[in-house]
């Protein structure tokens, strides 16, 4: 495509350059010979008063040497002999011209170039005060007709020569210039084809070029996503059978001893590592994505999302003896969340309160609305998280930072991050009211984090302890997340 560009360069330009240098140096040529006899017509023209006063040689033969031409030989003057006027023939200066040539131009009265050996002679007629014609004969050389044209000409050449120089060199660029990133955008998208999804380009080039390498970043960019987002849903999915082998291994538990409850019980521990491994599998160096919250057309009732899976929770505290408190879901509260994420995220949740403490361990579950937010506060009385911003670390699983620990994944808490994250919030662990750990999940209602949100959540939360300082719950042992 580069020389391609640059041949059709080349051929452009040296058409242009014909087309103009030869009629150009035509033209010069022309001027020139034009130039030429203009001024011997002129120093013809300087002998005429004289033969308009007299006819004798010697005055007029002085008058001839005074010109140029006359000076150096190119000049004379031809007097025809009359009877009438008692004028005899005179002849001053070299005749080159014909007889033939010299009758004709006294017979019409018109001036003539005629060719002549080594040039040209303008032959110039001028009537005689006595009577008659007379013709001034100048002789032009060749050299003089084209005085300055050969240099002209040189001139044209060079200028003409450069321009296609020029215009090569300057097509050369500009081929490198849309050559080079079409070549890139197209090994670009040859190493992504082969996989390379961290394959970009330079956005660069001409402005069809830059559109393309704009458009194909801007495709590499979603195609990362999209693989980064199945994966997260993968692995999404796959965490949330946790809540049922939550269900399952309580269950197991409470079957006694036998060889079928061994079974049972081996069977879903079996169950759980498989699940743990597909989870894992998932993310495994995945960069991280944004929530899956939907825009406010993906939105939920959270308060009857709470209700739900509160009420099948409680039945698993129930036979766990944990004594369970909800409020603030007695009224309608609308999030930018779909329904899924956020069950998938109140169940995370819960599950590792079931997971992480022990039988008999309360817990509660508070919704508040502050008018650009909600936040739903779930505490619980174990004996805390040590650290919870490594509980909150990706892929952390609360206990002392480690990863990987048997029956955890760390996806939990992420879930819920994901979620809060997505319309603008955040998540939070402190120590609650009941003793234990409080994770305390923001959800923004427009997108954005209000100014102040400080200030409201820490009144908010004051208050919620103070609520709760009239319930009595047993206390009990181990970190959840």
């Amino acid at each position: 495509m580069r020389w391609a560009l640059v041949k059709v360069c080349l051929a452009v330009t040296a058409m242009v350059v014909i087309a103009f240098a030869v009629p150009l140096g035509l033209v010069v040529k022309e001027m020139a010979s034009d130039r030429a006899f203009s001024d011997a017509e002129r120093q013809a023209a300087t002998i005429g008063p004289t033969l308009s006063i007299t006819t004798d040689r010697a005055e007029l033969l002085k008058a001839v040497l005074t010109t140029e031409p006359g000076a150096h030989d190119r000049m004379a003057v031809h007097i025809p002999a009359a009877a009438e006027a008692d004028r005899q023939a005179v002849e001053i200066g070299r005749r080159r011209a014909t007889r033939k040539d010299l009758e004709t131009v006294r017979a019409s009265g018109r001036a003539s170039i005629s060719e002549v050996p080594g040039g040209s002679a303008l032959l110039q007629p001028t009537a005689l005060g006595a009577g008659g014609t007379a013709v001034v004969e100048v002789f032009v050389p060749d050299a003089e007709v084209s005085n300055g044209v050969t240099t002209a000409w040189l001139m044209l050449a060079g200028v003409g020569i450069a321009l296609i120089v020029g215009s090569v060199a300057v097509a050369d660029r500009l081929g490198v210039r849309m050559v080079e990133p079409a070549r890139r955008l197209a090994g670009a998208a040859q190493d992504l084809g082969e996989g390379r999804l961290g394959t970009r380009v330079p956005e660069e080039g001409p402005t069809e070029l830059h559109s393309a390498a704009v458009a194909f970043n801007s495709m590499a960019d979603q195609v990362v996503q999209l693989l980064a987002n199945e994966r997260e849903l993968a692995a999404d999915l796959s965490h949330r059978l946790r809540t049922p082998l939550t269900v399952l291994r309580l269950n197991a538990a409470s079957l006694g001893e036998g060889p079928a409850a061994e079974q049972t019980r081996a069977a879903v521990e079996q169950l759980e590592r498989e699940v743990d491994t597909i989870i894992r599998t998932a993310r495994e160096q995945r960069p991280q994505t944004q929530g899956q919250g939907g825009g406010p057309g993906a939105g939920c009732d959270a308060s009857e999302v709470i209700r739900e899976r509160m009420a099948f929770w409680s039945a698993l505290a129930e036979d766990e003896g944990r004594e369970v408190r909800l409020a603030g879901v007695d009224r309608t509260v609308r999030i930018p969340v779909a329904r899924p994420e956020l069950a998938a995220a109140l169940d995370a949740l819960l599950g590792n309160v079931f997971r992480h403490t022990p039988e008999g361990t309360a817990f509660a579950v508070d919704v508040h609305h502050s008018g650009d937010a909600v936040i739903v506060l779930v505490s619980d009385a174990g004996g805390g998280i040590a650290d919870p911003r490594a509980a909150l670390a990706r892929g952390g699983n609360g206990q002392g930072g480690a990863k990987g620990a048997v029956g955890s994944t760390g996806l939990g808490l992420d879930i819920v991050r994901r979620v809060a994250e997505s319309t603008g919030g955040d998540v939070r662990i402190g120590r609650s009211v009941l003793g234990g750990t409080e994770v305390r999940v923001w959800i923004g209602l427009g997108g954005q984090r209000p100014k102040g949100r400080g200030h409201r959540l820490g009144r908010q939360r004051r208050a919620v302890n103070r609520r709760g300082a009239g319930n009595r719950f047993r206390s009990g042992t181990g970190p959840n997340l």
